[in-house]
């Protein structure tokens, strides 16, 4: 007989801290906070305790590069983005339990107090160490304040902490011909002194807690990358930072000295549950120190080693505290083809999706459920998101319900039908329902949401057919008591949806409750269970979902068509953002070699107007043009055709170069050459005169 596994006691669900540095976009949605929600609402809506963290990620050199920029105070940063940030969070369901700030007090005493027991047990070895300082703006420079090319791939921006193209975590000395982000300097090397951890030393712990216990259990790309880090030999990592933003060194020595804000920023967990306590009134060391509770951190990927390696790393160290049972991390959302940038503004932002999709909060997460990145990077489009809801949102979940709301209202005035005799269609639809529930959760505890997510919309199906094969609307002429039971079986389905579909798309689920009567459930609301609610395990367990007798309310649309050129406005969008990118980011030509005067006064160019144009045959840029040059009239052929039609630059006034060499270009003798440059969108356009009054054949000086 196979060994019973104990469920746990309680669920400690993290969510990686977002940087207050900006707004949140769709990857991050997709990457970790739609995930993390969908199993913590899943898991209140079967029964379980949950305490649900995150907070802001308010420490670092993100931080004060943000300030520096915009010309304002580090902590006007925090709070400005902390709130829009929050705000985006509550708009799209995210239930956090406690949604806290690492500038909290409760945090910085909870950091300290972790840094000086590790200091106190000696667990930090302290270096003195050559970092690079930047001479002009008299700093040390934390490593998102250089930038320079990535010794692994030969990416030009790499970042000192990370390389953003080939996923690399680095040493700013490692870089390549480095430059400070403040001044544009070549940094220099100084000698300070930090405090490290060993990682070497945990090397064992992490081979057996992580190669050995997890190997099954663990997402392929987080073992991977687990795997990778260890077999390449851990080395120390400083926990100190020279930087004037962040918790204070608590120790003799410090001054001046921050505490790395991957070092405190993970324990922002901890002191999130510690304030969420407080407030409830509850214990918060059991949720971290008990071993009967399931710890779980849902991140993106390029946060596994600090989670996995590090963190777990200072926990042991500290001696008290749990373990994650599982780090199940996504892959990275990119956005049509090209990977987000918040610096480029190459993403789709939560507040601005709103003001452009109101109300339609359940449409984005369920596509980026549909389409999450759980195993390697995958994209958003446009196209995708609008086929999504009008394909099976629309026409699949909303259809089916509409017609089940409708058809009760007119046939039975909105009163849930008594069944009469259940046919074996009817027994074998409703006994598919009860097997949802399992379905759906099995894919949830492997965190596989596209696939729950998948079957959560193959019961809409089911419903879908089952109307469709019984045809409610024809038979009702002829044996209405017939209809009475089709309804009454469509109506359990229509419920069961209502309650399977809360955590993936709750404002759904809400609506869809209050026109079936039905109350919330607990995970909407405060913990316990609420009078008359349906829960997860109701679907399966309950003969009888939605009784006989019971009144429903009138049909409301639960999703509306997208159009095609909503999603062209966000195409066009997208493409103005890159078109403003390129020419931000144009390089301009280098100076070519350096010519003398005399050189110079070789050239003889003149005022000139283009008097006729015609297109080269069989050709695609050349054009054929009559120049008056005020010395004469002469032709020249020009590759301007893809930019200019013939006729709209007769009259033109241009400047050009008449001393040149005459060329034969396709049999036609080009006899000098017009002056153009190109503007910021990149179209050409003539170099002439502004000024009125100057005319053909005066000379360029």
């Amino acid at each position: 007989m196979a060994e019973e596994v104990k469920s746990p006691a309680r669920y400690t669900i993290t969510a990686a801290l977002p940087y207050t540095n900006g707004p949140i976009h769709i990857g991050h949605l997709a990457g970790v906070y739609v995930p993390a929600d969908i199993y913590s609402r899943y898991l209140r809506l079967i029964g379980k305790d949950v305490a649900f963290i995150c907070g802001s990620d308010e420490h670092g050199v993100a931080i004060s590069m943000k300030a520096k920029k915009e010309g304002v105070t580090p902590k006007d940063v925090i709070d400005k983005y902390h709130a829009i940030i929050k705000k985006s969070f509550v708009d799209f369901g995210i239930t956090f339990d406690n949604y806290s700030r690492t500038s909290a007090e409760v945090h910085h005493k909870t950091a300290s107090e972790f840094f000086v027991k590790l200091y106190e047990q000696g667990d930090f070895i302290e270096e003195t160490t050559a970092q690079l300082y930047d001479e002009e703006a008299q700093q040390f420079l934390a490593d998102r304040f250089v930038v320079g090319t990535c010794p692994r791939c030969g990416h030009e921006e790499a970042y000192g902490d990370q390389c953003e193209n080939c996923g690399s975590t680095l040493n700013a000395t490692d870089l390549i011909n480095p430059k400070s982000t403040i001044s544009g300097a070549v940094p220099s090397l100084k000698e300070t002194k930090h405090w490290f951890l060993p990682l070497d030393k945990y090397e064992g712990f992490l081979k057996k807690w992580i190669l050995e216990g997890h190997k099954k259990d663990w997402k392929p790309n987080v073992y991977g990358q687990c795997k990778s880090w260890i077999d390449d030999g851990l080395k120390p990592r400083a926990v100190t930072r020279d930087l004037d933003w962040g918790i204070p060194v608590p120790v003799k020595g410090g001054e001046g000295k921050v505490l790395y804000v991957w070092f405190d920023a993970p324990i922002g967990y901890i002191s999130s549950t510690k304030e969420w306590a407080e407030r409830e009134g509850k214990d918060w060391e059991p949720y971290w120190k008990d071993k009967d509770t399931k710890l779980l951190h849902f991140i993106g990927k390029d946060n596994i080693v600090f989670h996995c390696i590090i963190f777990p790393s200072i926990l042991k160290a500290h001696g008290n505290y749990i373990l994650p049972e599982n780090v199940p991390a996504n892959e990275f959302l990119n956005l049509e083809g090209n990977k987000l940038s918040t610096s480029k503004n190459w993403a789709v932002w939560l507040h601005e999706y709103l003001e452009e999709f109101p109300n339609m909060q359940d449409v984005l997460r369920y596509t980026l459920t549909a389409n999450a990145p759980e195993t390697k990077d995958n994209d958003f489009t446009w196209k995708d998101f609008q086929a999504r809801n009008n394909n099976e949102l629309v026409a699949i979940f909303g259809n089916f319900i509409n017609r089940v709301v409708v058809l009760t209202n007119k046939y039975f005035n909105g009163v849930v039908p008594n069944p009469s005799n259940f046919s074996k269609v009817d027994k074998e639809t409703l006994a598919e329902l009860k097997k949802y529930p399992e379905i759906i959760s099995s894919s949830i505890e492997r965190y596989r949401f596209r696939e729950a997510s998948q079957e959560l919309m193959n019961l809409a199906r089911l419903g879908n057919k089952y109307l469709a094969d019984e045809e409610p609307w024809k038979v009702i002429k002829e044996d209405a008591e017939r209809v009475q039971t089709i309804m009454f079986v469509a109506l359990q389905i229509a419920t069961g949806l209502a309650v399977l579909s809360e955590p993936f798309l709750p404002f759904t689920s809400k609506k869809l409750k209050r026109i079936l009567n039905v109350s919330p459930s607990a995970s909407c609301l405060p913990a316990g269970r609420v009078e008359g609610s349906i829960e997860w395990n109701d679907v399966s367990n309950k003969e009888t979902l939605l009784p006989a007798n019971h009144l429903i309310g009138k049909a409301e649309l639960l999703y509306r068509k997208i159009e095609d050129k909503e999603i062209q406005a966000q195409l066009d969008k997208l493409e103005a953002t890159k078109k403003a990118n390129e020419k931000e980011n144009k390089a301009l030509m280098p100076q070519k070699d350096t010519i003398t005067f005399d050189d110079f006064s070789k050239l003889d160019m003149r005022v000139g107007t283009i008097v006729a144009a015609e297109k080269m045959a069989k050709t695609k840029k050349l054009l054929v043009l009559k120049v008056d040059t005020g010395l004469d009239t002469r032709t020249i052929v020009s590759g301007i055709a893809e930019s200019f039609a013939p006729e709209e630059i007769v009259g033109k006034r241009v400047t050009v170069l008449v001393n040149l060499a005459p060329r034969a270009l396709r049999g036609v003798d080009s006899e000098g050459m017009i002056l153009l440059t190109e503007n910021s969108d990149g179209k050409l356009v003539f170099v002439n005169p502004d000024e009125d009054g100057v005319g053909n054949g005066l000379t360029i000086n």
